[in-house]
């Protein structure tokens, strides 16, 4: 059975947040995959030569990008997510321009990887990661989750398949979509092998630019945005007594959101006593060592549709404390101290064990390593492989 087929990369750009490296990842693993005859890159409604990725849009001087230097480099496309006028143009355009560059290629297998399918006279497939358009709009911006919801709902009655990365969110879009689970697949994420425990000697450059010490901070990593609730990990982390808080401080890096000014407003009271920093969003190529020497990874997050940071750590050898929401409690299993999101003293109490009891951080870490070790991008491909094949026997 000839696989030929051709992937959107669209979501490959500055800033690499979780769906961007999701699509370079699996491009990277399909290329290897030997079932697969042909497979074709498609952007913007053209096809491009090669997988591509650079951060040149951010500042090369400098290793984290800063919420300014995000607002000057990215301002036209926040302008244009701002305006439901000009969306709704884009909208349009888009799916005239990717219909128009996918005429006769029938024959092949379509998959978008960022939700979104154009119209199509061939077999296509979606990776639908979350329903947080829907289910969390006030988490986005109001023209964008127009945009969005439009753009879903057609995906919806486009495609032949659909592709989650976790249970949680396959049954949930069944069940939003009134679709038969038969025709979902879930197919879990990973994280590259370049997140794996790092010494102190190897990581005392990268924490020496970042003024860090070695298992000395407790770390944090995701948009910042309401969803993730970070107010509630402020909160609890200022419960912790003082001397913890300043021995082991609070570091949040990620790109600035929707509706994060309340949270900023935050994150800079908990910086001006002490015990907390955030370094804005930090180029790939800096997570794995910024993962590899905290002491304490956490995530409170109300909602993931897979969590990838979470495995991130583990894979780090860095214990987890996280929400038990959605699809977390699937990635982490029994390696991470779980409470609900909402839950501001028991997610204190589980930073006060992660921290110092040294029992559970060795279990923790050990357990977090196996765990991390059952997921990976070749499994990704090899899976999402099987959904291709699902749609030639169509």
């Amino acid at each position: 059975m000839a696989l030929n087929v051709i992937l959107n990369i669209e979501s490959v750009r500055f800033p690499l947040t979780g769906i961007g490296r999701y699509t370079h990842e699996l491009a990277k693993s399909l290329q290897a995959v030997e079932d697969i005859e042909s497979l074709r890159f498609f952007a913007s409604g053209r096809f491009v030569p090669e997988l591509a990725y650079s951060e040149s849009e951010s500042q090369p001087e400098s290793d984290a990008v800063p919420a300014a230097a995000q607002s000057r480099s990215l301002g036209l496309r926040r302008l244009v997510q701002k305006s439901p006028l000009a969306l709704e143009v884009y909208r349009q355009l888009a799916t005239l321009l990717r219909s128009s560059g996918l005429k006769g290629e029938e024959s092949c297998i379509y998959h978008g990887p960022n939700f979104f399918l154009p119209r199509f006279g061939g077999p296509s497939v979606a990776t639908f990661h979350d329903l947080s358009p829907f289910t969390w709009s006030h988490c986005h911006e109001p023209a964008k989750v127009r945009y969005m919801q439009k753009e879903l709902r057609l995906t919806l009655d486009r495609a032949d398949r659909l592709i989650t990365d976790s249970e949680f969110t396959r049954h949930e879009l069944a069940a939003f979509s009134g679709l038969s689970l038969d025709r979902i697949d879930a197919v879990s994420l990973a994280c590259g092998a370049e997140f794996h425990p790092r010494s102190e000697t190897e990581l005392q450059p990268f924490l020496a630019r970042h003024d860090l010490n070695y298992q000395g901070y407790t770390l944090f990593v995701g948009t910042i945005e309401p969803r993730k609730n970070i107010l509630a990990l402020l909160q609890a982390y200022e419960s912790l007594p003082l001397t913890l808080r300043r021995r082991w401080p609070l570091v949040l890096a990620g790109y600035e959101g929707w509706a994060s000014d309340d949270i900023h407003a935050r994150m800079q009271q908990a910086e001006k006593a002490g015990w907390a920093r955030y370094l804005g969003f930090l180029r790939a190529e800096d997570l794995p060592s910024l993962y590899s020497g905290a002491r304490l990874f956490a995530f409170p997050s109300h909602y993931e549709g897979f969590g990838l940071p979470v495995l991130e750590a583990m894979s780090s050898g860095v214990p987890v404390v996280c929400s038990n929401s959605s699809s977390l409690p699937e990635v982490v299993g029994e390696a991470a101290l779980m409470c609900d999101a909402e839950d501001v003293d028991t997610l204190t109490a589980h930073l006060i064990t992660g921290l110092e009891d040294a029992d559970w951080r060795g279990a923790a870490v050990q357990l977090g390593l196996e765990r991390a070790a059952g997921f990976s991008w070749q499994r990704c491909a090899e899976e999402t492989t099987n959904v291709y094949r699902k749609l030639l026997a169509l």
